[in-house]
């Protein structure tokens, strides 16, 4: 009579589970530090840079893909909406632009902010070294 043996294969569930648990968490990290670099835009250079004076401006940056308000991430829908809620229409408008940024899109936010009534708008750029 002869003895069968079995054969024992380690058990590769929890190696599966470790390995799909960094897979996740490089992931996410790796979308969220994109996210860190989505406000450095590459500025127009100009011989004249426009200086932010005073801090009660209202800021917003286009690049690509996204739009922010006061460092805030947002939609154009969204822009329109808290445009519409400020009261003072005088304040100062400072807008951001990367050079790379599509001309349909910055139209956009300039007809947002003329919708609006707002008309104190700066350019802001970086000065050109000599």
């Amino acid at each position: 009579m002869r003895k069968h043996r079995e054969f024992l294969a380690p058990d590769l569930t929890p190696l599966i589970d470790v390995v799909f648990l960094l897979l996740i968490f490089f992931l996410v990290s790796s979308v969220l530090k994109r996210e860190d670099l989505a406000f450095l835009l590459n500025l127009p250079k100009s011989q004249y840079s426009v200086e932010v004076i005073n801090p009660k401006n209202i800021n917003i940056s286009l690049n690509l893909d996204e739009i922010y308000m006061e460092d805030k991430k947002i939609d154009f829908e969204g822009l329109d909406k808290n445009l519409y809620e400020i009261e003072n229409k005088n304040t100062s408008v400072n807008v951001r632009i990367d050079e790379e940024v599509k001309y349909q899109r910055i139209i956009k936010v300039f007809d947002l902010l003329k919708k609006n009534n707002f008309y104190n708008i700066a350019l802001v750029n970086h000065k050109e070294k000599k």
